[in-house]
């Protein structure tokens, strides 16, 4: 399966050599014989042990690789995607990352305060993974937690078919909207995302580093309680 070899391979970021991810990732599939049911396992344990957290590290590139994703046990979209793509390869799933930019009907104030005011975002994380001869789309950005609370629909997986961000939320308003697929990438493409960011946000006449600044501003008052 040489052309599969890249979705396969460790990085600084999808760092699935690093002990724990690779301890954890066994653990998990422990018993498990086929690729789909230990993509499955691996992808709830993402999406609900690792809790959705947007107001996580963002410009700290430190943050994104996987082994400390798991370690804080919290992540927004980006970094819980790394996480299940270094899972599933250190079990020998290729997987591979994916980016769409999307409306967010569902924003909170302090979080559209913290991108510009708007609800548009660039470059929404979500993993491929390659089951059964095929890629699926799979995001684990929301914890079933977060969906009960937000009242959001929870993403399931089949471990078969695409399981894509939830249209509308359960009371019918609409939730994610995508617009843009960017990808498909075998790392992480940081300076790609920093740059297009910063496109973006000069487009709406705001500027990079005044957001970056408002959004640990906002951050920090989170974190905070």
């Amino acid at each position: 399966m040489p052309t599969m070899e890249k979705y396969l391979k460790c990085t600084e970021v999808i760092d699935c050599d690093n002990r724990s991810v690779k301890a954890k990732a066994q653990s998990l599939t422990r018993g498990l014989k086929t690729d789909k049911e230990k993509a499955v396992a691996l992808y709830y344990f993402v999406r609900d042990e690792i809790k959705h957290n947007a107001y996580a590290p963002l410009y700290d590139i430190n943050r994104y690789k996987a082994s400390m994703t798991l370690k804080e046990r919290n992540g927004f979209c980006q970094q819980k995607a790394i996480l299940l793509i270094a899972l599933s390869r250190a079990v020998g799933v290729p997987a591979r990352l994916g980016f769409v930019d999307v409306y967010d009907h569902q924003l909170s104030e302090n979080f559209k305060k913290m991108i510009g005011g708007v609800n548009k975002f660039p470059f929404h994380g979500f993993a491929e993974l390659y089951v059964n001869g095929k890629w699926v789309h799979v995001s684990p950005a929301y914890d079933k937690g977060t969906c009960q609370r937000k009242g959001f629909v929870p993403v399931e997986f089949d471990g078969e078919h695409d399981a894509r961000d939830s249209t509308h939320n359960i009371k019918g308003e609409p939730h994610i909207e995508h617009i843009e697929y960017h990808g498909p990438y075998d790392d992480f493409p940081w300076d790609e995302v920093r740059d297009y960011y910063k496109k973006w946000l000069a487009g709406m006449g705001l500027d990079y580093d005044e957001v970056a600044n408002m959004g640990d501003s906002v951050r920090q008052q989170k974190s905070k309680g």
